[in-house]
């Protein structure tokens, strides 16, 4: 088994060493906290307690979160708040995103948002509008989406598309098993035929997506969600250690192994991966701006690119 070097959470009443976060630099830390503080905006890395922040912080770079701090979702893994969202989209938010991305000399910026159902789009014309504005006010920046199911939604998907972007991102999270307990809301296979259709739709985008381990998946069972995603043509796989953020979400079924996730990288890349980036403390946008530099670098993805995938379309039920 690919996981014999996991811990039990049962066993443990803390992290295991080689669960740290890095300490920041603490001048550069300081000064994205003042423009974030300033521009008003929201990251992931606040809102969902994310480990890394302090060291993303360090170099200058977040994970904003559009669309408010809100989710219509109730993911029992996320710190988000979770509620039906009060106010529409804030027309001035794109501009101040594009004020922070140009304050802080981001050369790749990550956007990422709650779910917001309630809305006929999904706020996937949003996503577009930040984008322009960042490519207005900051040209030459690389610019990933990290969206939401848009509830299968192609007009949505098509509208985030249609936007100058690098790369798109969606996160599978967990295997299928779990989606009724850990993604309430959300369909293992809408997930999956979302980034398939986005390659199919605009072949020349990276797409990514990003699996947490700790749930209580079986190895089998990651081996065939990792089947599902290289048949969907994914360029970009991150996998990382779940880690519960307070006491209200679900707990730490076990702590894997920095060999672990490495073992789980390696056998994702023999199974044809561009890139894979997996450790504990591994998460969707970290190293964001690198993973992007290394994948337009291999040759297999530019074949790929080009029209010659590796890959199939995504059959999943």
């Amino acid at each position: 088994m690919l996981n014999n070097s996991s811990i039990s959470s049962h066993a443990i009443r803390r992290h295991p060493e080689w669960i740290r976060a890095k300490m920041p630099g603490v001048g550069e830390f300081d000064y994205t906290q003042k423009v974030l503080r300033e521009t008003r905006l929201h990251t992931v890395c606040e809102e969902a307690q994310c480990p890394n922040r302090s060291e993303c912080y360090a170099h200058r770079t977040a994970t904003f979160m559009i669309l408010g701090n809100v989710c219509t979702r109730r993911c029992a893994f996320c710190a988000v708040p979770q509620a039906i969202p009060a106010a529409p989209p804030d027309p001035e938010e794109p501009e101040r995103l594009a004020e922070a991305v140009a304050r802080l000399g981001l050369r790749h910026v990550v956007i990422t948002s709650v779910d917001r159902d309630d809305l006929p789009d999904q706020g996937a014309q949003h996503y577009v509008r930040c984008v322009e504005a960042i490519v207005s006010r900051a040209p030459g920046t690389r610019v990933e989406l990290l969206i939401p199911d848009f509830r299968g939604d192609e007009l949505a998907l098509r509208t985030v598309l249609s936007a100058p972007i690098d790369v798109l991102g969606h996160n599978i999270e967990t295997v299928p098993r779990l989606y009724p307990v850990a993604r309430r809301g959300a369909r293992y296979a809408r997930s999956v035929i979302l980034l398939s259709r986005a390659k199919e739709l605009r072949p020349s985008i990276l797409t990514k997506t990003g699996l947490m381990l700790g749930l209580g998946e079986r190895d089998e069972e990651i081996e065939a969600v990792l089947a599902d995603l290289r048949d969907a043509c994914v360029d970009i796989l991150t996998i990382g250690q779940y880690l519960q953020p307070t006491p209200t979400q679900l707990p730490v079924s076990r702590y894997l192994s920095p060999a672990d996730f490495q073992r789980w990288r390696e056998r994702a890349l023999r199974i044809g991966f561009p890139w894979v980036e997996a450790g504990p403390l591994v998460r969707s946008s970290y190293h964001a701006w690198q993973q992007t530099e290394q994948v337009r670098a291999l040759t297999a993805v530019q074949d790929h690119v080009a029209g010659a995938p590796t890959c199939g379309s995504a059959n999943v039920k």
